[in-house]
């Protein structure tokens, strides 16, 4: 490893303490600031991640990955009606005993693993399908991490992200813009004892890829049928790939 890389390399897991340290402060208000800051327009995001994978999920032969599941929302709505196995990772102890303790609380069987979304212990080519909702920003390299996300996927596996993106409605964009810098951090800041985490949301959804740079980048990851569709104006959006 030559000198430039072995400093990105340092960075990068410097990004990773940071995003664990931050999430791990706010665990136990993440879910009320989630659905009280979007108003709960989150959870019909994540139903409509659920319906892009309706077939697998109804397959009880199929695994399906939660990557970077936090508090569970998003494997608890996989885990629905459905017949497949799921299964969730995060790399943030203090928010898997939340999620543990809804999944107990809901009476599902979702194996929960502490693992970093940059380096997931499963064998290549292990899953029908994968998710990842509001996470993939948070990795310290987004390039290497849809590599790993397409490791674990076996031919014909599909990957759905879930995650903020760039409005496409310029009076949703300005209002946003506006929501996101001013009013969330104050309101994030007053409820988690942790304003830094919520000034770090708009920071990151501003250095994350907008829609078609995201598709573009799982392209040259090796996904194909590569599409995405905006949820609530832009907001946030969709992207769907799948492993050839």
């Amino acid at each position: 490893m030559n000198a430039a890389e072995t400093s990105r390399s340092l960075r990068e897991a410097e990004h990773s303490r940071a995003v664990r340290e931050m999430f791990g402060g706010i665990a136990s208000r993440y879910d009320l600031l989630n659905h009280l800051l979007s108003l709960n327009i989150d959870k019909g995001w994540r139903r409509k991640v659920a319906n892009e994978l309706r077939p697998i999920l109804d397959d009880a032969s199929a695994s399906v990955l939660d990557i970077a599941c936090g508090t569970g929302d998003l494997s608890l709505e996989l885990a629905s009606g459905a017949k497949a196995s799921i299964a969730g990772t995060d790399f943030c102890r203090p928010m898997l005993k939340i999620a543990q303790h809804k999944v107990s609380t809901a009476k599902k069987t979702i194996p929960l693993i502490e693992a970093d979304a940059m380096e997931l212990p499963f064998c290549d080519g292990g899953f029908e399908a994968a998710t990842i909702a509001f996470g993939l920003r948070n990795l310290p390299n987004v390039e290497n991490g849809l590599a790993e996300l397409f490791r674990i996927l076996r031919p014909k596996g599909k990957l759905v992200v879930l995650e903020f993106s760039q409005p496409v409605i310029p009076g949703i964009r300005q209002a946003f813009d506006l929501y996101f810098t001013r009013i969330l951090p104050r309101i994030g800041g007053l409820v988690s004892g942790s304003r830094g985490a919520y000034e770090y949301l708009p920071d990151s959804v501003r250095g994350f890829p907008p829609q078609k740079e995201l598709a573009a980048l799982m392209e040259r990851t090796g996904f194909v049928n590569v599409r995405y569709r905006n949820l609530t104006g832009g907001i946030a959006a969709i992207h769907i790939g799948e492993r050839p």
